[in-house]
């Protein structure tokens, strides 16, 4: 079972301390707090945000030399030579996640590119959309395990500009550690100093009566490839749900927040393959492929969906979805169907699609499942 299931939540901290407070922690009464919050049972994420501080500025403070069991290395870019070179390494499990949904896949590296700021990974099983001009930091953690018979944990961790991760990367069993530790000595840095900064407002959206709603229709119903929505909701100075709820009924429908498991389900019985996309602030992870294992698991503080496949799995806080859409956009090769669902921020989980490749129409089984899922009334009716 995946290390992710041993917490209960990733909720706001218990204890949030003020950021005056934050700032002012050291690195050495920091890293005595973390190393308290962690042997408590909390894992990395859950042990920052109890004391006020992000996981970025909590794995910093442990990159000097001190006593504590989790060490951290300063590494420095650039970000896509580390990546290309972890094909070296063999399996390794690659994490994306956001405040509801964690996606881990496990494979190797390949075929690594980068222009500019953006990236790409499209190995058989490692599949990444890469945004690296928002990666502000990587450190290479080590940390022991609580059990001294296992082996210690061995990571790649990248963060934000607001110590936010945006993709992490582990060693397995199958892990050469040797190549891996090769990584973390070729792009060490243990001088360099990592500061964060806290993260700004949310920008409001317009109100739905200032924007070209019309517009926005005609522009949809012309897409030819389903990238160009990101250009679309740029152009019409739209937010992703705004633009579901001003074409609902043509393109969009409601659906209901349970309709992650119903839709697992139906894929898991009938075999059919799936894409789940589940992104940060710097990289969308993909899996592509049949879902097996569909296990939910209820705690005292959190609903969780998970799939515990091999190579693959999910952990969905069920509890936090607040919106879902079955969204439809046309392209060149016919309409494509995806399911999207919000958390209460607006913030989006996750998305799922029938797998299909470019050049080939969308999968009947898939355009089956997403008929069966349960709708919501349309308001805008």
């Amino acid at each position: 079972m995946s290390a992710v299931l041993q917490t209960q939540t990733w909720a706001l901290p218990e204890n949030p301390a003020t950021e005056a407070m934050a700032a002012s922690i050291s690195p050495a009464h920091l890293r005595e707090l973390f190393s308290a919050a962690r042997r408590s049972g909390k894992r990395a994420k859950d042990a920052a945000e109890s004391l006020g501080v992000s996981e970025g500025q909590a794995i910093a403070a442990h990159t000097a030399v001190h006593e504590h069991g989790l060490q951290a290395t300063p590494l420095h870019g650039p970000w896509v030579e580390v990546l290309q070179a972890l094909q070296l390494c063999g399996p390794v499990m690659a994490l994306t996640r956001n405040e509801s949904t964690v996606h881990e896949k496990t494979g190797v590296y390949e075929n690594i590119s980068a222009s500019g700021h953006m990236g790409l990974a499209l190995g058989e099983d490692i599949d990444l959309r890469l945004f690296f001009g928002r990666w502000h930091a990587g450190f290479a953690v080590y940390e022991p395990a609580s059990q001294p018979k296992n082996p210690p944990s061995q990571s790649l961790q990248f963060f934000d500009a607001h110590g936010v991760a945006v993709h992490k990367v582990f060693v397995r069993a199958e892990t050469d550690r040797a190549a891996f530790n090769d990584i973390v000595s070729q792009f060490s840095e243990g001088d360099k100093t990592c500061v964060f900064t806290p993260a700004p407002p949310k920008p409001i959206p317009k109100p739905d009566a200032e924007l070209d709603a019309a517009g926005l229709a005609q522009g949809w119903s012309e897409m030819t490839d389903t990238h160009q929505f990101f250009g679309l909701i740029s152009r019409f100075g739209v937010e992703r749900q705004q633009a579901f709820r001003l074409v609902e009924g043509r393109f969009t429908e409601r659906a209901e927040p349970g309709i992650v498991r119903v839709l697992l389900d139906e894929a898991a019985f009938d075999g059919t393959s799936i894409m789940v996309f589940v992104s940060s602030s710097g990289c969308i992870q993909i899996h592509s492929g049949p879902v097996r294992r569909i296990e939910p698991m209820v705690t005292a503080t959190a609903r969780w969906l998970n799939v515990l496949d091999a190579g693959f799995s999910l952990h969905l806080r069920e509890d936090m979805i607040e919106n879902a859409w079955i969204v439809k956009k046309p392209t060149a090769d016919g309409v494509v169907t995806s399911v999207e669902i919000f958390d209460a921020r607006g913030e989006l989980m996750a998305m799922f699609f029938g797998s299909r490749k470019p050049g080939v129409p969308e999968q009947q089984a898939w355009r089956d499942i997403a008929a069966r899922l349960p709708r919501l009334p349309n308001l805008q009716s």
